[in-house]
């Protein structure tokens, strides 16, 4: 009798180990906005963070600007860091597979979080997902660089355009394409993140340096930035050479 009931123990736990490996989704993903992809007919909204929605403007140097078609952009630039491996969690409301995702590099969370494209949501952001936006906000990366309504605020004063915008973005922009950026965004990233490193001086200045610029291999990065208007609203300038 004992040999089939160990049997039998042994079964249950191969069945209830299957779900696990079941919700793990892994293949090419296409961006519907800031912080929702598509994989393969299977729409995923990253948990635990929350992005300007594709309509959504912010404002900053004293202008309108499109940040949700900018946190989609990010998403997009982040995902083309190799392939893309999810857990999926649950479901929302709207029928969408609630996951965490990643590349090889990233969390794409976040990443997100730490670029300044989206803020932490929900109780089920980690505890890293605060830590990324206190950098973010303090480099005045993506969102912090002006001024910007929560996501979840500007959805909920503009009812009737949030349920079209997953529509829009699919219609619309190619998935699969980022929304052309003005030059004085261009971004510079490397394997392991933002690539423009910024430095105090021993003369007591802050200065950032490119990638390509003279002095820029001997340099100990103490900040990272991927953008030159980062740099410059954490009060670093340009080096020289």
């Amino acid at each position: 009798m004992r040999k089939p009931l160990l049997l039998f123990v042994a079964a249950l736990a191969v069945l209830a180990s299957s779900p696990a490996a079941a919700n793990v989704l892994a293949g090419p993903a296409e961006v519907i906005d800031g912080d929702t992809i598509d994989m393969t007919g299977t729409r995923i909204r990253l948990i635990g963070i929350d992005a300007p929605e594709s309509a959504q403007q912010c404002r900053r140097d004293g202008a309108a600007w499109d940040c949700g078609r900018d946190a989609a952009a990010a998403l997009h630039e982040i995902l083309a860091g190799g392939p893309l491996e999810c857990t999926a969690l649950g479901t929302d409301r709207y029928g969408r597979t609630l996951a965490t995702c990643r590349t090889a590099l990233f969390d794409l969370g976040h990443e997100m979080v730490r670029r300044g494209f989206a803020v932490p949501f929900g109780d089920d952001a980690p505890a890293d997902y605060a830590e990324a936006r206190d950098f973010a906000r303090q480099l005045q990366f993506g969102i912090w660089a002006g001024e910007f309504e929560e996501p979840a605020a500007w959805r909920a004063a503009n009812p009737q355009a949030a349920p079209l915008l997953a529509r829009a973005a699919a219609d619309e922009v190619p998935a699969r394409t980022a929304p052309q950026r003005p030059a004085r965004e261009a971004r510079y990233t490397n394997a392991f993140g933002c690539a423009i490193k910024g430095n105090h001086s021993r003369y007591g200045s802050y200065i950032y340096h490119l990638p390509g610029q003279k002095y820029y291999d001997a340099t100990r990065p103490e900040a990272l930035f991927c953008t030159e208007r980062e740099a410059i609203a954490a009060g670093f300038r340009r080096s020289k050479e």
